[in-house]
């Protein structure tokens, strides 16, 4: 992929450290720029992923159930799909679970998404939550949409909105109220996934935990990760993790949304690749009209 090695290099720099004292699983040394590793912290165990945002290979998108193109709604549905099933059709480095999904007949999706530089679900009216966003050259940002405004979400190559925040600038931020968010299952001791970025921005680490814990407790967590920024994704029964085809936490029902990371073993498709590259030449996605 010549193009998009050049183009990505002139936005980004090699660096970055990752967490110590894990142990690596046994996956091929052309798959380590998407490292997947056992961690424990402040006595939680978890499955950490480190995604180099720097790297020429690496991509992210969104999955949809049932191969859709757009992701639920009130008005238009796709259903929701066996998590295996998930993982086989993308074959990619890492498949996790994303944001929430109502219970509802439609099961709609939480928050605007963008995907490959192009929305799969947006409404003008969306202001709740907390979003994480991939810029130009992949620089990542988090919004809360009720605290900073609404994120520029034509400005993401990818775009996913969840929450609650779980730290911000480097500090434990806990509002889920502000936010929005009143589910007891949310605001409780629960099965939790999250993901964040140190301060220099240039990895992503998605944290899959293994025991229940509370937002105060995930926080804390993500914080000893070496997280600058962190936000809480869909977990309980949601919960989900493969890496390189192999499931590792089979999820507790079918889901509607994953995240897919993409590497050297496990390359993107091409039509993903030459959107990323048409995004950094200014491409952007283009709102629809509701």
């Amino acid at each position: 992929m010549p193009s998009s090695k050049i183009c990505r290099r002139s936005f980004l720099f090699l660096g970055g450290a990752v967490l110590a004292q894990e142990l690596t699983l046994a996956l091929p040394a052309a798959a380590q720029t998407v490292q997947v590793k056992r961690g424990k912290v402040n006595g939680f165990s978890f499955y950490q992923t480190i995604i180099d945002l720097t790297d020429p290979k690496t991509f992210i998108t969104i999955g949809l159930a049932n191969n859709a193109t757009l992701a639920n709604t009130n008005k238009k549905t796709s259903g929701d799909e066996e998590f295996n099933n998930l993982v086989a059709r993308h074959r990619a480095a890492v498949v996790a679970n994303g944001t929430f999904f109502a219970k509802n007949a439609q099961k709609t999706v939480m928050g605007n998404m963008v995907a490959a530089g192009k929305f799969i679900k947006y409404s003008q009216w969306e202001n709740f939550g907390t979003t994480l966003g991939l810029r130009v050259g992949n620089k990542p940002e988090m919004v809360t949409a009720r605290v900073d405004g609404k994120p520029e979400w034509n400005q993401h190559w990818l775009s996913i909105t969840c929450g609650p925040r779980l730290l911000r600038q480097g500090q434990i931020w806990l509002k889920p109220d502000v936010e929005g968010f009143k589910d007891p299952g949310v605001l409780g001791t629960g099965a939790r996934t999250a993901i964040g970025f140190p301060a220099d921005g240039k990895k992503l680490f998605l944290i899959n935990f293994d025991s229940g814990l509370t937002l105060q407790q995930e926080a804390q967590a993500m914080k000893a990760i070496g997280c600058h920024e962190a936000m809480n994704l869909d977990g309980g029964a949601s919960k989900a993790f493969a890496a390189n085809g192999k499931i590792l936490v089979p999820a507790g029902r079918p889901l509607t949304n994953v995240i897919v990371v993409y590497d050297a073993k496990n390359p993107a498709p091409a039509a993903l690749q030459q959107s990323w590259v048409r995004f950094q030449k200014g491409d952007r996605p283009i709102i629809p009209v509701n």
